[in-house]
């Protein structure tokens, strides 16, 4: 059984056929998804596909989105926590972080969206879905400020051995997906085959991220416009990567990366 621990399910990508990208995951042994929100205006939409699909859903304010976000989307956030506090199928607040390669976002509208995320679920007993690009040591940062103690995910993991290290002893367990499948990301590649091993989740971040096989290149994008469609029954074939850095057959990498992510989002159990 594979647990898909980011999938966008609910993304505009999926909208002409949701039901046989989900039938393909399941084909594939997919068993469980967790469906981020990345906007408040989202937050219905992922939480209702998770119901209909028996899957499982996180909600947050993406740092891409916070430029967008209302004032009071905060206190949507809050509310919505608080009104569905017992629902088990939500697993996490996410996907909430910082990213400083994206143009144009501010840097200090995005540390309060992060910090106020971050206490919001510590206020609700939950672990976070961590967006993390070029931004590890000020997301660490702000896990010290607050005295984050849940723990969570720090998904398409994608900074240094120190770093890696560092979220590792804040009880935070690394997303590895596409990335993962291209011989050229040496240090993604190395941190995968040398974490502990109870580090480690499998993820797509579907329909992005896209592992060699589904890449456009630069000449293709121009002569067909638009990236390739990731989706969660790839995830097994990703996992393959996976299983040949650490030595171990793939019935193994499913049943660690599954008991991983329990142990990272302890409502998936």
């Amino acid at each position: 059984m594979w647990i898909d621990t980011h999938c966008h399910l609910d993304a505009a990508e999926f909208d002409a056929d949701r039901d046989a990208v989900i039938a393909r995951a399941r084909a594939a042994g997919v068993a469980q998804i967790v469906i981020p929100a990345v906007a408040a205006a989202n937050f219905d939409t992922v939480r209702l596909l998770a119901i209909q699909h028996d899957f499982r859903y996180a909600l947050g304010i993406h740092p891409l989105y916070v430029m967008q976000a209302k004032p009071g989307d905060l206190d949507t956030l809050a509310e919505a926590l608080e009104t569905h506090r017992v629902d088990p199928r939500l697993v996490a607040v996410g996907e909430i972080g910082l990213d400083y390669f994206v143009a144009g976002i501010d840097p200090d509208t995005q540390q309060h969206f992060y910090v106020e995320q971050l206490k919001l679920a510590r206020r609700a007993g939950l672990p976070v879905l961590l967006h993390v690009r070029r931004s590890a040591d000020k997301l660490l940062a702000g896990l010290r400020r607050v005295g984050f103690p849940h723990g969570g995910i720090a998904h398409a993991f994608n900074g240094s051995e120190q770093q890696a290290a560092a979220f590792i002893e804040m009880g935070f367990q690394l997303g590895f997906g596409g990335t993962l499948t291209f011989e050229r990301s040496l240090q993604i590649r190395r941190i995968a085959a040398s974490v502990p091993e109870t580090a480690l989740v499998m993820e797509t971040d579907a329909p992005d991220i896209p592992p060699h096989w589904l890449y456009k290149t630069a000449a293709e994008r121009q002569a067909t416009p638009g990236q390739a469609r990731n989706e969660p029954a790839e995830l097994p074939r990703i996992a393959h990567a996976l299983a040949e850095l650490r030595g171990w057959t793939l019935e193994q990498t499913a049943a660690i990366t599954s008991a991983n992510a329990r142990a990272a989002l302890p409502r998936l159990a």
